[in-house]
């Protein structure tokens, strides 16, 4: 008598099978069969978001070397830390586009325009911290935007977005309490 397959794993493809499939397409890399996004219109807005994310740091740099005032010490550390963790972000992006057989558009040619956010080349400090809110908060619909259309047929995509969201909401906080704290 065969022994049944336990009701739990009927879902589960066998180890056969995943070993065939592995070896079938190689040299697509992490993208396997059961892929189920649109992989350049992934790769494309992931592209997009990689420009937002390049337009942030250099924002939030140009923001850290002009902030001055007696407020600007730890407004401009915000903006150096803000900087940094969106190079990350941009990082982070980057090597996914290549996972998915893609290429990072790192180009200056069209960056501003491919970006969400705009650049923002205020002198006041308390302009800068709001036009660094306002870039956060495109950040997060953008984000969740992303997320809601990748879904379930990219969850290693999704959970990277889903991390630079948390992120992108953290560091609208920040700016939040920067803003208060400045009496704005």
């Amino acid at each position: 008598m065969a022994k049944k397959k336990p009701k739990d794993s009927a879902f589960l493809t066998d180890v056969k099978t995943l070993r065939q499939r592995a070896r079938k397409h190689i040299e697509e890399g992490a993208v396997i069969q059961g892929y189920r996004a649109d992989r350049k219109k992934v790769v494309k807005l992931l592209n997009d978001a990689l420009a937002t994310e390049l337009v942030c740091v250099l924002r939030y740099k140009r923001h850290y070397f002009m902030a001055e005032g007696l407020q600007a010490d730890p407004v401009a550390a915000e903006f150096l830390t803000h900087a940094n963790e969106e190079q990350q972000h941009a990082d982070q992006i980057a090597a996914r586009i290549v996972q998915l057989g893609g290429e990072p558009d790192f180009s200056p040619d069209g960056l501003a325009s491919r970006s969400h956010s705009e650049y923002d080349d205020s002198l006041g400090l308390l302009d800068m911290v709001r036009e660094d809110l306002v870039a956060e908060r495109i950040a997060i619909e953008s984000y969740g935007e992303m997320i809601r259309f990748v879904g379930d047929g990219d969850p290693t995509t999704r959970r990277m977005l889903e991390g630079i969201l948390a992120m992108e909401e953290e560091h609208a906080e920040d700016l939040v309490s920067l803003l208060q704290e400045m009496g704005a």
